[in-house]
């Protein structure tokens, strides 16, 4: 199955939200990951749900913060990879939006201009749809990035990170073996690297051979069913194993590393 534009939408009017999300799920190649009138949680809907673009509204007068507010915000974190940034808005001024650009905007349509529609929007990310997920934008935003998040919070958001990479990837939600790798990753981010199987099965009442071949199996499901374009677009490590697929090690390592690096303010 070839991946789906996933969208995430911030804007305050009821009727535009209901008009974009009714054009959307008409839609099999995208799909809406999260409706919000709040910058504040737009920017945990991105860390979250890792939308492959955001339609900003710029002013939430219904809603709180602003779109301006949410683009710093985003400026400010470290995320390896930046969703691409379509605004929307009824504002006019000049200043603004040269101010949206600079800190981050993509593209800005304007919603007084004659053919603006909830279709002209959606068509609009579909059109460069290819683009955004072959080339998805890189920042070495070296700025401070302080979290008042609790350790429940953030063990919380991790948790949701490491499930939408399994999703991304095809492993069934449903596989014993995809807990037993959410936990394993869990592990070695916390710097746990040794008797991870061992560990799994001691918690969960398993044996460890019965532990590792689930891992394993959830694995080989999904490297034989997904789109093999996908997964050399996702899983971008190198594969030892002669079967072409990821062995339990190589598979934890790899996300691990990969999402401490998209989170390393958590972890300096």
């Amino acid at each position: 199955m070839r991946h789906k534009l996933s969208i995430l939408l911030v804007e305050d009017e009821p009727s535009e939200c209901h008009a974009i999300s009714q054009y959307i799920e008409g839609l099999d190649d995208v799909q809406l990951v999260g409706v919000t009138n709040n910058s504040q949680r737009a920017i945990e809907l991105v860390c979250d749900a890792l939308p492959d673009a955001v339609i900003l509204d710029l002013e939430l007068h219904k809603g709180g913060g602003n779109g301006l507010f949410f683009l710093q915000e985003l400026r400010n974190m470290r995320l390896r990879v930046v969703p691409y940034i379509l605004v929307t808005t009824n504002n006019t001024s000049n200043i603004t939006f040269e101010q949206a650009r600079q800190t981050g905007a993509d593209f800005i349509l304007t919603k007084w201009q004659g053919d603006y529609s909830a279709q002209t929007v959606v068509e609009f990310l579909r059109s460069i749809k290819s683009t955004i997920l072959g080339k998805a934008k890189t920042e070495g935003i070296s700025l401070d990035m302080s979290t008042t998040e609790t350790p429940a919070q953030i063990k919380s958001r991790l948790e949701k990170r490491i499930s939408k990479e399994m999703d991304l990837i095809g492993i069934n939600p449903k596989a014993f073996g995809r807990k037993y790798l959410l936990e394993a990753i869990q592990m070695v981010m916390n710097q746990q690297t040794r008797g991870i199987p061992s560990a799994i099965a001691a918690r969960n009442g398993k044996s460890e051979p019965s532990v590792e071949r689930a891992m394993q199996n959830a694995i080989n499901r999904a490297w034989n069913t997904a789109n093999t374009d996908d997964l050399a677009r996702l899983y971008t490590a190198q594969i030892s194993s002669e079967k072409g697929v990821p062995t339990v090690t190589e598979f934890i390592f790899y996300y691990a590393e990969k999402i401490k690096t998209d989170y390393a303010y958590y972890y300096e």
